[in-house]
């Protein structure tokens, strides 16, 4: 069974093509649209990415350091790792 709607209005879409949500909880929204004109919107929470350890990124210098100065291992076969 379909969930109720908690609250339904009508909208118009202005002349730069923006629909405007009423008391709207969230500030960002995915949206899908789908061929029979139905739009879907979902509430999305934006965060902030977790941040890099300064070890890694130390790391992470030594190895392009290592890539500049051609200190490379031998190239890695993937073909066993297919099967």
């Amino acid at each position: 069974m379909p969930l109720a709607a908690v609250r339904t209005y009508d909208t118009k879409i202005d002349m730069k093509k923006r629909i405007t949500l009423r008391n709207s909880k969230y500030e960002y929204y995915h949206v899908q649209e789908f061929e029979d004109g139905r739009i879907m919107l979902e509430p999305r929470e934006l965060v902030v990415p977790p941040e890099i350890s300064q070890s890694t990124l130390a790391m992470m210098d030594s190895a392009m350091l290592n890539l500049k100065n051609d200190k490379v291992s031998e190239p890695v076969d993937l073909k066993e790792a297919e099967q």
